[in-house]
């Protein structure tokens, strides 16, 4: 079944979107008529201009990761692992600084990484705050915020908040390896971003090949979700009402958990997701924005197939829940004090 969804179900997602960009860029009329003039000219502004402006950051995120893939192993990383378990959750926590993956390629490394020896609970917290806590969120999330810098700040210390505590509930309670005894994830489509050194060649002209390989397996990996990110944005922001966003925003509990939602099922990078939250932020208040902005990036669609194709069921629930209730708590305590 997970074989199926990331072998037919992403591409035909992708492929749908393309098709819609085509009719864009002709200025064709959509075969369906949901869309009036002024709907259709709102629509093409919106998806056009969340492509745009999240374009630089996705290349600028594939080619690190890039260069990270090919010039630093997985063996210096576990050699430099902390012993003792607060400063373990803090390393990961903060790791992403310096070793900032796109979230689509993190499970791959993380469950190398443990099954090469890095205590488990300290992996799962790179694994969350990795996505989010690192230099090139950080900037895409301040450059889509610019009238309220304090998202970016916000987004930062939450994300990071929110990996430590659930790390240090993992060190205390968890019992066993996390992992399923065999992983299916390399048997998925899903493309895995760490796939070994040995295949990377030497010398410059074998590194630079390695580079350029994986930057354009992982930005067509990625574009692919934020082509679908941007186009369900620009639908639902077109065709439904704003009355009816606009219900769910009077709401506080169901603000938040209506862009926690949206957040899992868009599956958007996160260094692209921050302009797709901006593009909210008229409609809904600082603190389901901030929601969106953590929970997404750890939790969403794509990654809980690939969590659950290797990781316990159990664990990966638990897990989805955890950071569920942490995030919600989390957002709605910062939008209090701020």
């Amino acid at each position: 079944m997970l074989k199926f969804l990331f072998r037919f179900g992403t591409p035909s997602l992708a492929v749908g979107c393309l098709i819609m960009a085509v009719l864009i860029v002709t200025n064709r009329e959509l075969p369906m008529h949901l869309f009036n003039a002024a709907n259709l000219q709102s629509f093409k502004i919106l998806f056009i201009s969340i492509i745009l402006e999240a374009f630089p950051f996705i290349l600028l995120g594939v080619l690190f990761s890039a260069l990270l893939q090919v010039f630093v192993t997985d063996e210096l990383i576990r050699k430099f692992t902390p012993k003792n378990p607060i400063a373990g959750v803090l390393f990961g926590g903060l790791l992403g600084i310096l070793f900032p993956l796109c979230e689509c390629g993190m499970i791959p490394v993380v469950r190398r990484l443990i099954r090469k020896g890095m205590p488990a609970y300290i992996g799962i917290v790179y694994l969350l705050a990795g996505p989010i806590v690192n230099p090139i969120v950080y900037t895409s999330t301040f450059t889509a915020f610019r009238t309220t810098p304090e998202m970016a700040y916000s987004r930062m210390g939450l994300a990071f908040a929110v990996s430590v505590v659930i790390g240090l509930l993992l060190y205390k309670f968890m019992r066993s390896s996390p992992l399923k005894a065999t992983s299916a994830i390399n048997g998925v489509q899903h493309y895995d971003h760490s796939h070994d050194h040995s295949l990377q060649g030497k010398g410059i002209r074998g590194r630079s090949a390695s580079i350029l390989s994986h930057s354009s397996d992982e930005f067509f990996e990625m574009g692919k979700y934020l082509i679908f990110g941007a186009f369900l944005t620009a639908v639902i922001q077109t065709v439904i009402e704003r009355s009816t966003l606009e219900s769910f925003a009077d709401q506080p509990m169901f603000a938040y958990l209506f862009m926690m939602a949206f957040a899992f099922i868009l599956s958007i990078c996160s260094t692209s997701d921050a302009f797709i939250a901006s593009s909210f932020s008229g409609m809904f208040d600082f603190g389901p924005l901030l929601a969106f902005l953590v929970f997404g990036p750890m939790i969403d669609l794509k990654n809980t197939l690939m969590l659950l194709s290797t990781f316990r069921v159990k664990f990966v629930l638990a897990l989805i829940a955890l950071t569920a209730v942490l995030t919600l708590i989390g957002a709605w305590i910062t939008e209090v004090i701020l």
